[in-house]
């Protein structure tokens, strides 16, 4: 959550009778967190937005199911080598790598979405490596573009509008995503010294009512998907207030934080999770102690899984990986930059690298999908060679 918005027209006071300039009664829905505790919307609906007849689910994207399990081992999957679905992004999400807080996966659409869809079992991050379009939701329009995180909150319906260019997501479902709190004052705002400030992040654009002819909804809950229709239109919202709303976030504009030697990842931590820590690596300078060494040093990953997703630019730690490449070092076993990387980072002013990260605090399992585009010498390439 941000910080509270209001658009369109809302009532002098929550919880009263609002009506049209013809009399009629507005309906107020409320979007809420941690019961009635946490962060909320108030949206005002020209009907009564509780109204679903049961229907069958005709759509819904591939669930996680864990492959036969493994040794321990550095895993290197090339997913810019998995077989491109398409269809609308309700239907072609890939689950790659999960455990019980998160699923992370790859979208590749080349549709609309037909339908209204819900995520009810949690709140969704998606990392926008190509393409774009809009994100279309009863408290407005969000528009994306290639470099961007979209923020999805748990509950709210929205429907993907791709652009017409190639589209490859990111996706990432997780409860509680959130800004790191590190990153907040004690009345919420964001610090002066935070990474991003709240000029950074792109806000819906208020629509107002709007009938697309669309009377299908599907929510996913308990990990199985659900099927509603509508009488009418569900995007009759005349203005709403809150805090709980979607948003876009591009990753060149998290400030990224250099020091006289290398930083630990959570200086580049940008969302945080229940389990999970979401980092941006983008291009920086480098450490500027005059005998630093800015190759990240190898660690041993005693009490979290790294997860790394390379989008683009110069990975000095690693080789024969490429854009699209996803590697996993699993907690147990140390890990670290390739043979000579290290050495070869010494006197360095600068790295080109852009990648997504995830530490999570419980083991990632592996799907089919990811296994069928695995490096299998990824494990020994670690071994330096006479």
């Amino acid at each position: 959550m941000l910080d509270r918005v209001v658009a369109g027209i809302v009532p002098p006071k929550h919880h009263i009778a609002f009506r049209s300039e013809a009399g009629d009664l507005r309906y107020e829905e409320c979007l809420t967190r941690a019961g009635f505790d946490g962060p909320y919307t108030i949206a005002y609906h020209e009907r009564r937005p509780h109204e679903h007849r049961l229907a069958e689910a005709a759509h819904g994207f591939a669930l996680p199911v864990a492959a036969p399990a493994r040794p321990l081992a550095k895993r290197h999957y090339r997913s810019q080598d998995l077989p491109r679905r398409g269809g609308p992004a309700v239907d072609c999400r890939v689950p790659l790598l999960f455990n019980d807080d998160v699923v992370i996966g790859l979208v590749q659409p080349d549709a609309a979405d037909p339908v209204y869809f819900a995520n009810a079992d949690a709140d969704e991050l998606f990392f926008v490596v190509h393409g774009g379009g809009v994100l279309r939701t009863m408290l407005g329009d969000v528009r994306f573009e290639q470099d961007d995180y979209v923020v999805i909150p748990k509950g709210l319906f929205y429907r993907f509008l791709p652009d017409a260019a190639p589209q490859r997501w990111l996706s990432i479902e997780a409860a509680d995503i959130h800004l790191p709190r590190k990153w907040r004052n004690e009345v919420g705002q964001l610090r002066m010294d935070a990474p991003y400030s709240h000029r950074d992040f792109r806000r819906p654009t208020f629509v107002g009512p709007l009938d697309e002819g669309i009377r299908a909804l599907v929510v996913k809950r308990g990990g199985a998907f659900h099927g509603f229709t509508l009488e009418r239109s569900p995007l009759d919202v005349v203005g709403w207030d809150g805090a709980v709303y979607p948003f876009a976030f591009p990753i060149l504009r998290f400030q990224a934080r250099v020091g006289l030697v290398h930083l630990p990842p959570d200086w580049h931590g940008t969302f945080a999770a229940r389990g999970a820590l979401v980092c941006s690596f983008v291009p920086r300078p480098t450490d500027f102690h005059p005998e630093a060494i800015p190759c990240p040093y190898p660690h041993a990953s005693v009490d979290c899984d790294e997860f790394l997703f390379y989008c683009r630019g110069n990975f000095t730690s690693r080789r024969g990986v490429g854009p699209g490449s996803i590697s996993h070092h699993p907690a147990g076993v140390p890990h670290g930059p390739h043979p000579g990387a290290y050495e070869a980072s010494l006197g360095a002013r600068e790295t080109s690298e852009l990648a997504v990260m995830l530490d999570t605090t419980r083991p990632l399992s592996a799907t089919a999908a990811a296994l069928a585009v695995e490096d299998p010498s990824y494990q020994d390439s670690f071994i330096a060679r006479p």
